[in-house]
């Protein structure tokens, strides 16, 4: 669980590259989009059914970054972060 502020998740995201450097790298492509095989959720909403990366955010909602996963046996660990 890592702590970090933002109106948006895509401010969001711009507090967790300067707390993790380099992160925002593996969850957006050079456009700042973010990238088809990560999937956001805010209080356990999907964002592509929301408003995106653009998504606006409140005091105490729950964002969790998962990775896709396609076949095969794989252990992931998902980020959640806490606003």
């Amino acid at each position: 669980t890592v702590e970090c502020e933002g109106t948006t998740v895509s401010e969001l995201l711009e507090a967790l590259e300067s707390s993790c450097p380099g992160i925002k790298g593996r969850l957006c492509d050079d456009q700042g989009a973010l990238r088809r095989f990560v999937n956001f959720y805010v209080n356990n909403e999907d964002i592509r059914f929301l408003q995106g990366i653009e998504t606006p955010l409140t005091d105490g909602d729950e964002v969790s970054i998962i990775p896709a996963i396609v076949g095969g046996w794989l252990v992931i660990s998902a980020i959640s972060l806490l606003l």
